[in-house]
């Protein structure tokens, strides 16, 4: 197959097909729209373009076959009408036409409630009042939606550590994310309570409270285990391990497994995290490795509303799904003003 059929097919192609083809051989494919992709695509080199070009005949076998499976079936079926703003036809231009927009939901109610909410006296929920009593006598993992309220598990934990004269180390995976919590922690607690540590910064590095990379951690930790003792990790008594769904990330991960494996046993884990998928496993593994046990907290409640929108090229703002707020696990069916902006999408021709 030349270049000018292989280009021309892999156009006709709708775009989920263009990254099934590039995953494992273009990195984060799933950012890139269908023209860069069929760009990067072409300029594979030959071993890898006969390899593209036996995926497409698959793929083109795969679509006939389903095609004429649903022809079958359609032939089998009552002809009945559908009503005329839900049928999908294809215009004289022959792009797909949805019919007039009739959105569950607006621009105006998904962007309903913007703004700071009026203020309230703090009252702690329950789960926030179990994972700190939890971690006098255990580790714990919290698993909570963004914005719930996990930093103030850490923050009184840190208190109660600091009062029982402890170390405190809290852990971030980026040095910008340590820069802020350090600066909010010493609001908190006063300049010479807290210290930091990262690849370029060292602050009152002998502070009761020590913000860092974790790869700093992991690195002193190291040092503790070959002989080189840090005086910190005896009077160790609470690691913050925040962002911990790091662990499975492919490249850093293994830093996330060593910090805890080399933790010291007196000192309790709190690991933090919105979007473990799998925070009992993690417990049990804990447990197992650890000489205390570990406690889950788990709290499926989103306290701020997460809602889609999405921005067209052109610059049009639509929802992106017909319900105003998103829920985890219950499905969604995407706006109609949205479908239509994505067709347009799928057969926007090549430049």
């Amino acid at each position: 197959m030349n270049h000018d059929d292989l280009k021309l097919e892999l156009l006709n192609l709708p775009v989920k097909y263009l990254h099934q083809m590039a995953r494992g051989r273009i990195h984060r494919h799933f950012r890139l729209g269908k023209q860069r992709l069929v760009e990067l695509i072409l300029a594979f080199p030959p071993d890898q373009r006969l390899a593209i070009e036996a995926e497409l005949q698959q793929i083109q076998k795969t679509r006939q076959e389903r095609l004429a499976l649903q022809e079958a079936r359609s032939a089998a079926l009552p002809k009945i009408s559908s009503p005329p703003l839900r049928s999908k036809v294809l215009s004289p231009k022959g792009k797909p036409n949805f019919g007039p927009p009739q959105p569950s939901v607006n621009l105006q109610q998904i962007l309903e409630g913007i703004g700071v909410p009026e203020p309230m006296p703090f009252v702690p929920d329950p789960w926030q009042t179990e994972a700190v009593e939890y971690l006098a006598h255990s580790d714990v993992i919290v698993s909570a939606p963004t914005g719930s309220g996990k930093t103030y598990v850490a923050i009184q934990a840190i208190k109660q550590a600091m009062a029982l004269n402890q170390t405190v180390i809290y852990t971030s995976p980026l040095k910008a994310l340590s820069n802020t919590k350090f600066m909010e922690f010493t609001q908190l607690f006063g300049s010479d309570q807290v210290g930091i540590l990262t690849g370029d910064r060292r602050d009152n590095a002998q502070a009761p409270l020590l913000v860092m990379t974790t790869e700093i951690l992991r690195n002193l930790l190291y040092d503790a285990a070959s002989g080189e003792i840090d005086l910190r990790l005896h009077t160790l008594g609470l690691v913050i391990l925040d962002e911990s769904q790091y662990l499975a990330d492919p490249e850093r991960g293994v830093v996330w497994e060593e910090t805890i494996i080399l933790c010291p046993a007196q000192a309790r884990l709190l690991l933090l995290s919105a979007s473990i998928g799998n925070p009992q496993d993690l417990a049990e593994w804990l447990q197992a490795i650890r000489p205390i046990p570990c406690h889950l907290v788990r709290h499926a409640k989103r306290s701020v509303p997460l809602r889609g929108l999405y921005l067209h090229p052109t610059g049009q703002l639509v929802p992106l799904f017909r319900n105003q707020d998103i829920h985890q696990g219950k499905g969604y069916h995407f706006h109609p003003e949205t479908k239509r902006l994505f067709a347009e999408y799928e057969i926007k021709p090549f430049i």
